[in-house]
């Protein structure tokens, strides 16, 4: 496409009557269909920016419909989050509640369980202790035995 430094800086040759006839018909060719095409664009860019601003004016009132709606959007999300941290805490609170009746059963189940371990422990050691009573008069049975069979013999 042309510009207007182009066609300010053509040259024309010149010929034996003046300019050459057919560079400069090629030349206003170019230049016209070039200034036809800026003439439609000029139409079309017209066109767009009245359409444009048609939307512009459209959008706008959208614009203000939707800042209205984000509005009153905002004020019951404030309403939903008041009602939310109030709902929360009160879960909380159930939950520490819950958590305190969890943490106790289960200190009273720990007490319960370390009260049967020692009386586990306390009857293993009079088991062993018996045992070892047992095992001991055995052996003093044997030891009796054995020094009457000497005796015997």
């Amino acid at each position: 496409m042309l510009t207007p430094l182009d066609i300010q800086n053509q040259e024309f040759r010149k010929a034996f009557r003046g300019y050459n006839e057919a560079e400069v018909d090629e030349f206003l060719e170019q230049v016209l269909h070039d200034y036809e095409e800026l003439y439609r664009t000029n139409i079309d860019l017209r066109e767009t920016t009245e359409r444009l601003k048609s939307q512009i004016q459209y959008f706008q009132n959208l614009e203000n419909t939707l800042h209205n709606t984000l509005v009153v959007a905002q004020e019951a999300a404030e309403e939903v989050k008041v009602n939310a941290r109030k709902e929360a805490d009160l879960l909380r609170k159930e939950a520490e509640v819950e958590s305190r009746r969890i943490v106790d059963e289960a200190n009273a189940q720990l007490q319960r369980i370390q009260a049967e371990c020692d009386e586990l422990r306390a009857q293993g050691q009079l088991f062993r202790s018996r045992m070892r009573m047992l095992a001991q008069s055995q052996l003093e049975l044997l030891e009796e035995k054995e020094l009457r069979r000497e005796i015997v013999e």
